[in-house]
């Protein structure tokens, strides 16, 4: 049957959708601004066909592009990974993940505290990983107790220092949290363990070891359904963490953006009749959050430096789809996700049903492509663009 290759690069919007008012995002355009901010080429993009998707200072129009090209719209509520990601396999959600803007209340601080054998915890507010360590790194490595904050998403964050609590009880801590604390009405996305080290004024967060505590998907979904159909699953990167652990043959996880088109290449040097799912998330987590366009262009300098080799190994049978899960601009003042439009890149556009997909409704449309592809039942919210 062929293989098909979903590559999502984390938080690469293409303009703010018509609800992104809503979420305080009006005003935001990841990739565009990031092009003239940084002037950023982007040669083998261009080729592809980005630049027809939406006017870029950067990256022109490409008369003949390789790709079919569109975007696509976010219909479930939310501007989350897990939210995206879902939407992608066809899981459309009605009701945002919960978040805590003043903090999370005293029912969930005392069952946790009591579950992990810790007399409190610092923070407990909205605020970025980096200055909660900064401002309670130190209390944390005289009390032992854990640093818990959140953000304007629906996330559970648990900050340990390595010398004072080891990797493998925060870990723990997190497991806890997610099958006994954040459940029911408090049942947010994602628990995240976030190990740091160095000293006091110099304290630095451990990236690679990093784990996220997922919430698992309705087992309605894409993913599922081509594991019970025989149909291998691959996950790349973060994308397992997202979907719990579940519904995957083999997962590979990365630690950067290189090591994560490495194991694309691999992969699709060797898959036969498979679905790969493979998330980029540098953009997003180190760049888009940061406030780095500079950064946040060089990321896709990298991966634009990868697309010829891709291109390369798709066979006449094969597709390869580029996307998003939602923007991140780091342009803005906020260092949060924003609600916008998603680029939608196919290839080899001889596959798709036009060489120009337009604005689609539902990044469900991708789970009915898949089907389409494999030839399952299409009952996913969406329409196919093959």
């Amino acid at each position: 049957m062929g293989n098909v290759y979903l590559l999502v690069i984390d938080g690469l919007g293409v303009g703010a959708q018509e609800d992104a008012g809503q979420y305080g995002d009006e005003d935001t355009n990841t990739l565009a601004h990031v092009c003239e901010t940084t002037g950023c080429r982007l040669p083998n993009f261009q080729t592809l066909g980005l630049g027809n998707i939406i006017d870029l200072s950067s990256v022109p129009a490409n008369a003949d592009p390789l790709a079919a090209t569109g975007k696509m719209r976010e219909i479930s509520s939310g501007k989350d990974s897990t939210t995206g990601h879902w939407e992608l396999v066809g899981i459309q959600l009605e009701h945002p993940f919960p978040t805590y803007p003043d903090g999370f209340p005293d029912e969930v601080t005392k069952r946790f505290c009591k579950g992990i054998g810790v007399e409190g915890l610092l923070c407990n507010r909205p605020i970025s990983g980096t200055t909660a360590i900064d401002e309670y790194g130190e209390e944390h490595l005289h009390t032992g107790n854990p640093i818990v904050y959140t953000s304007a998403d629906s996330v559970f964050q648990v900050a340990a220092h390595t010398d004072k609590v080891s990797l493998d009880q925060l870990y723990e801590w997190c497991r806890f949290a997610r099958k006994h604390v954040m459940t029911g009405k408090h049942g947010i996305w994602r628990v995240i363990a976030r190990p740091f080290q160095g000293s006091s004024g110099n304290f630095e967060r451990i990236s690679e070891d990093r784990r996220d505590f997922s919430l698992s998907p309705p087992e309605e979904n894409l993913v599922y359904r081509l594991n019970e159909s025989g149909i291998k699953t691959y996950a790349i990167g973060k994308v397992i963490d997202l979907f719990a652990g579940r519904g995957f043959t083999q997962y590979r996880k990365t630690r950067a953006n290189a090591e994560g088109l490495s194991q694309m290449l691999s992969l699709m040097s060797a898959a036969e009749d498979s679905f790969v799912f493979a998330n980029l998330i540098d953009t997003d987590q180190i760049y888009g959050h940061r406030l780095d366009p500079e950064g946040y262009a060089r990321c896709l300098q990298e991966i634009d430096r990868a697309i010829p080799a891709m291109a390369s190994k798709i066979k006449e049978d094969d597709l390869l789809i580029i996307t998003s899960d939602h923007g991140n601009d780091p342009t803005v003042t906020s260092t949060d996700h924003s609600r916008e439009f998603v680029p939608l890149l196919v290839f080899p556009k001889e596959n798709a049903v036009a060489e120009s997909l337009g604005k689609r409704a539902t990044f469900s449309d991708v789970a009915c492509t898949v089907a389409k592809f494999f030839n399952m039942e299409q009952n996913y919210p969406g329409i196919p663009f093959i």
